[in-house]
């Protein structure tokens, strides 16, 4: 076998990258496969905003007998690393075959082009936007991760370790049943801490009057993330391309906003989980698949509460309390049975310590790792 480098122009090897996780994965049930719009925007200097500040490899590993056996990509955020004052480099898409040989192959191709862009870290997986799932899973294989959260085969965390790689931390996604009653004093907190602070939940009807909101939730997460380590501030064209992927698909009524007046201080995002279609149409939207999406927006059974956050001035002030509520309506106030709280990390001791007293069973794990180069 052998390692390539992945060029963007040459459309086989591409092709090559993009299907492996088809083959790798075909008698997986778990398995939810990518849209093939996101497959595509990868590989597209053109319309993917990432590289409008940033930079990617992509390899191969080649079979003798021309297959592929695995991929990675590797990603120099200039972005992130400007915000965190750092050299630290992503890796993403990993996929390959139970071989050491390969993966060690992969990755150390990999660790070449870092160094060769002046990193000296590589952590991951993490990918192109803040959209992107983190980590590796580690616990949770037997369920179907939510839409847009990675999975992998059990046997990844070996593979990446042998090339060097240590644990970084956990991040955990939890259980939550429509039959779970939380305790009657959160409502009365977030309603009472409403009238004293002067805030209000704005709720919404059409994805046009969200997407109005698009500038304004822009500057609230960039202002949330100030003075944090591990993140970084999101351009005008990353959040357009984030508004247009999430809101096509999304239920208005699910998106919930923290005002103070007519400026956000929090939000709280949920979606329809849209995975099953997915599997059916195994992420092809055209022709027909986009059909299929739209029915299952309005009929799954699962929900994903994906992305929450509040200002700090108002986080110990009861702010908590005022999404947790609304969490809990999302859920009750549809037709979902089942609710996916996703990836909170294993470090914010008491955003988890709250969330398993609602009665949120953190039954799937996600490992980031880290390596120094």
């Amino acid at each position: 076998m052998r390692i390539q480098r992945v060029d963007p122009t040459d459309s086989y090897r591409v092709q090559q990258f993009l299907d492996l996780p088809y083959k790798l994965y075909h008698d997986i049930p778990q398995w939810v496969p990518p849209m093939t719009s996101d497959n595509q925007r990868i590989f597209d200097q053109h319309h993917n905003p990432f590289y409008r500040h940033s930079k990617a490899a992509f390899f191969l590993v080649i079979s003798a007998d021309g297959s592929a056996a695995g991929r990675l990509a590797v990603l120099n955020n200039q972005q992130y690393n400007l915000f965190n004052h750092e050299q630290t480099g992503f890796f993403y898409l990993f996929e390959c075959t139970n071989t050491h040989e390969a993966a060690i192959g992969l990755f150390n191709a990999g660790f070449e082009w870092a160094k060769q862009q002046g990193l000296n870290k590589i952590i991951g997986p993490r990918g192109f936007s803040a959209l992107d799932g983190l980590g590796m899973l580690v616990k949770g294989f037997e369920h179907r991760p939510a839409f847009g959260i990675p999975y992998n085969l059990s046997y990844y965390p070996e593979l990446v370790e042998a090339a060097g790689f240590t644990s970084q931390g956990d991040i955990v996604s939890g259980y939550l049943s429509s039959d779970c009653e939380f305790p009657a004093k959160i409502h009365r907190i977030s309603k009472m801490v409403q009238e004293r602070r002067g805030l209000s939940v704005a709720r919404y009807k059409t994805r046009r009057d969200l997407h109005r909101l698009t500038g304004k939730l822009r500057d609230l997460y960039n202002g949330m993330i100030e003075g944090t380590v591990g993140n970084y501030p999101l351009t005008d064209e990353e959040v357009e391309t984030i508004a247009n992927q999430l809101l096509w698909f999304s239920d208005p009524k699910l998106i919930k906003v923290i005002m103070k007046g007519a400026t956000p201080v929090g939000y709280l995002f949920a979606y329809p989980d849209v995975s099953a279609a997915l599997q059916r149409t195994k992420g092809r939207l055209f022709p027909f698949g986009w059909m299929d999406m739209l029915r299952e927006i309005h009929r799954t059974e699962w929900v994903n509460i994906n992305g929450a956050g509040i200002l700090p001035e108002y986080q110990g002030l009861g702010g908590t309390a005022i999404l947790f509520s609304e969490m809990k309506k999302s859920i009750t106030q549809g037709r979902f049975k089942h609710a996916e709280v996703v990836q909170i990390g294993v470090d914010n001791d008491k955003m988890q310590r709250e969330l398993k007293e609602l009665g949120i069973d953190f039954y799937k794990t996600h490992r980031m790792y880290e390596k120094l180069l």
